[in-house]
């Protein structure tokens, strides 16, 4: 009795522990992204990372001059867009999108995902939910509605 006593204490303990360095190793979305610095491209879908913690959607970017810009854009995690309506089958290399987010406080070509258009008008939410992340700063008329 005593025994499966401290094995259960022990177990509990383990999950603790496990869950706390979850939480501490998770980001505020001000910890890496500017919210006063929202972005907007349209481009090609080169690469989707399915992982955890969050998705990462990088696209190239053809700017006006004819260069091209690669950027990042850090989504939620892959089980939130996937009951989101996201498969992997929608988001293959070649996939012309158009993405709002937020840049990277570091400058670089990094952003935290908000919106995600298709080119053939859908839209969908591509950011995390309760990261901090600046829905109020939406723009009237560009801007999908708020996540619930």
């Amino acid at each position: 009795m005593r025994a499966t006593l401290v094995l259960w204490l022990a177990a509990v303990g383990v999950c603790l522990a496990s869950t706390a360095v979850q939480v501490v190793a998770h980001h505020a979305f001000a910890a890496e992204f500017e919210a006063k610095k929202p972005v907007t491209f349209t481009g090609s879908i080169t690469k989707m990372e399915w992982t955890n913690p969050h998705v990462w959607l990088h696209i190239d970017v053809k700017k006006s001059d004819g260069t091209v810009e690669s950027w990042a854009f850090e989504a939620g995690t892959p089980n939130v867009l996937f009951r989101r309506g996201f498969t992997k089958q929608s988001m293959m290399p070649g996939t012309l999108i158009k993405v709002d987010g937020y840049q990277a406080k570091d400058g670089t070509r990094r952003a935290n995902g908000r919106d995600l258009t298709f080119a053939d008008g859908r839209k969908m939410f591509l950011g995390s939910s309760g990261t901090g992340a600046p829905y109020e700063l939406a723009r009237p008329g560009v801007d999908s509605v708020k996540p619930k």
